[in-house]
């Protein structure tokens, strides 16, 4: 008889079904019309309704079936107040018939962190700018992402009326990526993706010095790293502190299962054990294909600036 599913994998294919449950609830949410908007941290740190539900549905979901994984969400709320119709309990039956890699067949629950995005890209969802909100889902061992989910709540929202809304993107290190067509930017041309409501002067020194021949100005780190896997970027930079773990880490985790590369604006990796600080106080370099060539051309001046 086969051998149940690894752990990873379970925790992936249920990852899966809770993100898409995430995204009916971002949708329901925006259609009921009352988005619950409060200031955290000022005007460009906003939170919704959608993030305090769909962050109480992931970490819920996950936490029942998974009690030892570590689950860390951006928002910070109670946990006592879920509610069962909040909680998904299936999974994808196509992700566990994948086999594990094999370096992560052996992992327990207690050795796994899961980093929690419920909604990013909270200030475009709340401007209408549907296509850059995502709802990220990480999984980390041994410091490192080696798992991610994406679901994009409104993929094709602007299909008309009869487009299937919403997918969802998932990859293991060592076994690729899937729910999208892999595509590199066009050969020769250097397109960054940058920050939309974020932006200092720092971050366009950074820019600037690059001599791209076009800036992509978009919200959601999910959303960019997108835009790397589906060629329309060529770089993601982003010179400034305001990233966290749950922005990075499953598009890291997506990005290096199909060969880019994701570090701080210094060339560092990201660590994701669950004692680390939750600020990328050095701001997020990311690529599909050369790396070095975006790497070498990152300025001092502006490597200094930022402190890991």
């Amino acid at each position: 008889s086969m051998a149940s599913p690894a752990l990873l994998m379970r925790v992936v294919a249920s990852a899966y079904s809770v993100a898409e449950k995430a995204a009916t609830i971002v949708r329901n949410v925006m259609s009921a019309g009352d988005l619950g908007i409060v200031e955290k941290a000022g005007p460009n740190d906003l939170q919704t309704k959608a993030d305090r539900l769909v962050q109480k549905s992931i970490c819920a979901s996950l936490a029942r079936k998974f009690p030892k994984v570590t689950i860390i969400g951006e928002e910070e709320l109670p946990t006592d107040d879920v509610t069962e119709d909040l909680i998904e309990d299936g999974h994808c039956e196509e992700i566990l018939k994948k086999p594990c890699p094999a370096q992560y067949t052996g992992i327990k629950e207690e050795e796994l962190v899961i980093w929690v995005d419920p909604l990013d890209g909270t200030k475009e969802y709340t401007e209408g700018l549907l296509d850059h909100v995502t709802v990220l889902i990480g999984i980390a061992y041994g410091g490192k992402a080696i798992a991610g989910v994406i679901n994009q709540p409104y993929y094709n929202y602007e299909a008309g009326a009869n487009a299937v809304l919403g997918r969802t993107i998932w990859g293991v290190l060592g076994m690729g990526a899937f729910g999208f067509q892999l595509t590199e930017a066009p050969a020769g041309k250097h397109i960054v993706v940058t920050t939309r409501s974020h932006s200092t002067a720092l971050v366009n020194e950074c820019i600037a010095a690059l001599n791209p021949d076009h800036v992509i100005r978009v919200g959601g780190a999910g959303n960019k790293v997108i835009q790397l896997i589906e060629g329309k970027a060529s770089a993601y930079i982003f010179a400034s502190p305001g990233c966290k773990k749950w922005d990075t880490c499953a598009p890291e985790a997506i990005l290096h299962a199909v060969g880019g590369k994701l570090t701080d604006i210094r060339g560092n990796s990201f660590q994701y054990n669950k004692e680390v600080k939750h600020m990328n106080s050095a701001g997020v370099l990311a690529t599909l294909r050369n790396y070095d060539y975006y790497a070498s051309r990152i300025p001092n001046t502006v490597k200094e600036s930022l402190v890991p």
